[in-house]
């Protein structure tokens, strides 16, 4: 185990001594306005960094001790800045109840043309049943990308029964002809093509389970990352009474679907073609699959935390939001060497953003003035499980939804020096990303582009809820333009981690790491907050952006 090294700041005051004689006070200029910048320095993002991914968190999963341990330091840490607790009844933490189940690795699903699909190897299962044991049987039906889009004139359900029945589903979205370069987003994933979305429309269409084709360029990562993300204990929110689910939730390799649509005379790839055009009709594969999924099934409370700063206008506020949780630590494994590193420590996911986002708390603490609207630091669980803490925050808001100007997001920093760049997703949908030039400008940077728009990253962290009711919203996400680097570094350094290190045990802290572009970025954010908090019109999407309606319904 590597040395821990804690760095501990303490503030004194030294009192005057008695009998001395107060010199005549000057008129005191007016304190500047402002977070304290300065307070945003590389050693105190590298000490909660080092400390929050390290072993003796055990991978900070929900529920756990690790998790506890997380929630622990952090409210420390909020207390120790003098921020006020956020959180349920005076406190720091806002308790949310969760689902944990972890399903037996010995499942398999069979299907009639007599082929068994196995665990980890060939599918990933879970269900959203919460029995100890769940019977799973169907017709398989393949419906393309499991898409109902009316503002795209799509749908592939369309005269399509699956009640009772087991989809086949594409991740992604449907590509874009020339005739429509922006169907569906074009280059940009759109939250139609996130697993999230097939799930939840598979089970408002009525089916008994779906399964979900992987491939590395559909799901924009390998499935080793599914094998790590989707296998062990998983957690989700209590179901809402009514609201349907689905008895099976899982992925298969690419070559599993294509061994089910052989059995029932189907050619996988023209499926897919078919399933590219509007109009697609859904197939039915002429082939059932059936299997028991076997689950401990538990309901525990893993909590957020939460710090406030109260501004002049505690009406209203800006959030900053950072995701704690990671995968805790995995079970092992027959073929594990004796000493496999079997713990998720999630550093750059997301030690490193909760590392900065208590950096720019302590830039608000030590202002010398209040901000103009209340400023929340949130530190979320269950953003690895499908975004459970912020969804649960964005509908159990301290403060009306409605009085919740802006969201700054902070999920990863960069690690590898400064840049000329600065992406935020979502910059471009409100009058934040206006906020952000403006801040970036007079330092020679500017924002960029989104550099991998086909991942989806906007639907995929903790600022999504809230954007989904109409909080303008912003996520730090990855720059591409290195100063003094090769033009190919960003992209590198990308593809090496998404290859190697994300949802793996090998996301470890490292020595090496250069924090002098997060230090850039994160002042830059603490300044977009602290605008976003003085602003006297509250930020706002853009009048054609979709997620402009919930709150413009909200203000009828």
């Amino acid at each position: 185990m590597r040395q821990l090294t804690i760095v501990l700041v303490m503030s004194l005051a030294v009192p005057m001594a008695a009998g001395a004689q107060k010199p005549r006070a000057a008129k005191a200029a007016a304190p500047a306005a402002g977070p304290a910048l300065s307070e945003i320095q590389g050693p105190f993002i590298a000490a909660h960094l080092e400390f929050l991914s390290h072993d003796l968190l055990e991978g900070r999963a929900p529920s756990t001790r690790g998790g506890s341990l997380a929630v622990q330091y952090l409210a420390a840490q909020l207390a120790t800045m003098g921020i006020a607790p956020g959180g349920d009844d005076g406190t720091y933490v806002q308790d949310v109840k969760i689902v944990e189940a972890t399903v037996d690795p010995g499942f398999t699903l069979t299907s009639s043309g007599g082929a068994t699909f196995k665990y980890l190897a060939d599918i990933i299962a879970n269900s959203g049943v919460q029995t100890a044991q769940v019977a799973v049987r169907g017709d398989v039906v393949f419906v393309g990308h499991g898409i109902v889009a009316p503002e795209y004139r799509w749908n592939d359900y369309a005269d399509a029964d699956v009640t009772g029945k087991i989809v086949l589903v594409m991740v992604n979205d449907p590509p874009a002809p020339a005739s429509e370069p922006e169907l569906f987003g074009g280059r940009a994933l759109t939250y139609y093509g996130r697993w999230t979305y097939k799930y939840e429309e598979a089970a408002r269409q009525g089916a008994a389970g779906a399964i979900l084709i992987h491939t590395t360029e559909s799901a924009t990562y390998p499935w080793q990352v599914v094998q790590s993300s989707w296998s062990g204990t998983q957690y989700s929110l209590p179901p809402v009474e009514g609201e349907a689910v689905l008895g099976l939730k899982a992925w298969v390799t690419e070559e599993a679907a294509r061994t089910l649509a052989t059995q029932g005379g189907r050619d996988l790839d023209a499926l897919r073609q078919a399933a590219a055009r509007r109009g697609f009709t859904a197939v039915p594969l002429g082939v059932s699959v059936s299997g028991t999924i076997r689950q401990d099934v538990r309901q525990k409370i893993s909590p957020n935390v939460i710090g406030v700063i109260r501004g002049t206008n505690d009406t209203q506020a800006v959030v900053y939001t950072s995701h704690y949780d990671h995968f805790g630590i995995r079970a092992p494994k027959p073929d594990d060497p004796p000493a496999a590193d079997r713990i998720y420590n999630g550093a750059q996911d997301n030690a490193a953003g909760v590392a900065g986002t208590l950096a720019v708390a302590q830039a608000f603490a030590r202002a010398k003035t209040k901000p103009g609207r209340s400023i929340y630091f949130v530190f979320t669980t269950g953003e690895e499980s499908g975004l459970l803490g912020s969804e649960f925050f964005a509908t159990h808001p301290p403060i009306p939804i409605g009085q919740i100007a802006a969201n700054v997001n902070i999920d990863g920093l960069n690690l590898f020096g400064r840049t000329r760049d600065m992406v935020l997703l979502g910059s471009e949908r409100s009058s934040l990303g206006a906020m952000a030039e403006t801040l970036l400008g007079p330092h020679d940077r500017r924002l960029g582009p989104d550099p991998e728009p086909g991942r989806g990253y906007f639907f995929r962290s903790d600022h999504f809820p809230l954007a989904k009711a109409g909080v303008p919203a912003v996520s730090l996400s990855d720059a591409t333009e290195f100063i003094g680097k090769d033009p190919g570094f960003a992209k590198k350094m990308r593809d090496e981690y998404n290859d190697k290190d994300y949802h793996q045990p090998s996301d470890e802290f490292r020595t090496t790491w250069d924090y002098s572009g997060a230090v850039e970025d994160l002042r830059v954010l603490a300044d977009l907050g602290w605008q976003a908090a003085a602003s006297p019109t509250t930020p706002a999407y853009n009048s054609n952006d979709p997620f402009a309606r919930p709150r413009a319904r909200g203000r009828q």
